[in-house]
């Protein structure tokens, strides 16, 4: 989402989340107007990328948003604000898709946006954290923009998969600091793209990450 479009989504829409949704953020401090980032955050609703914006306007950003699952109006309309939202689509199920997805990524990163993803690749159906894929790591080796971990709680409570939203202003945000690997930044730059040496620096990082988010949690 361009800076301007961000600005006018925080302008109309800033006033609902603060009174019927968000209760708390906590960390405003780590997330900088003079840099951009990866955040990477805990998924367990469809709330969540909600607030994800909030917590981005009126910055310029984008999403990783999947458009394997919905279709019809619902669709449509997720299409629209897809567009508006300069959002990166993904067909999880397709290869290639998730490869043309995770380069965009990289490409709008390189130009300055911030990039609020789910590493877990989809909603816990249980409301508990689970792993980390390797992507948030692969996104950060190959831009070294410094990855803010994010921790929600209360956004399950609020509206659980398959069920209805609940207006109660429940949900707790924690954004820590920010978060640089620069030892497997120098080693991968050494490393073919996709070799098994690769892909496990992307799991430290995606671990690291992982397991940052998981402490915040346990804070709020």
């Amino acid at each position: 989402m361009k800076r301007p479009v961000s600005f006018v989504c925080w302008v109309l829409m800033g006033w609902f989340f603060r009174l019927f949704l968000v209760k708390e953020i906590r960390g405003k401090e780590n997330f900088s107007k003079k840099k951009n980032y990866i955040l990477a955050s805990n998924h367990v609703s469809h709330l969540d990328w909600l607030i994800g914006c909030y917590l981005c306007v009126p910055r310029k950003y984008t999403f990783i948003g999947q458009v394997d699952k919905i279709g019809g109006i619902a669709g449509a309309l997720r299409d629209l604000m897809y567009w508006t939202g300069e959002t990166i689509r993904v067909d999880r199920n397709d290869s290639s898709s998730r490869a043309r997805a995770a380069a965009k990524a990289v490409e709008f990163v390189k130009k300055g946006y911030n990039l609020f993803m789910f590493p877990e690749g989809t909603r816990s159906r249980d409301g508990q954290l689970k792993t980390f894929k390797r992507g948030v790591g692969k996104i950060y080796l190959q831009t070294g923009a410094p990855i803010l971990p994010v921790a929600m709680v209360g956004t399950y409570e609020m509206m659980p998969p398959g069920k209805k939203m609940k207006l109660n202003r429940s949900a707790r945000i924690i954004i820590g600091k920010p978060r640089e690997f620069p030892k497997e930044l120098a080693a991968a730059k050494n490393m073919e793209p996709g070799s098994e040496a690769y892909l496990r620096l992307c799991e430290t990082v995606a671990q690291s990450v992982e397991g940052e988010v998981r402490r915040l949690a346990s804070q709020i």
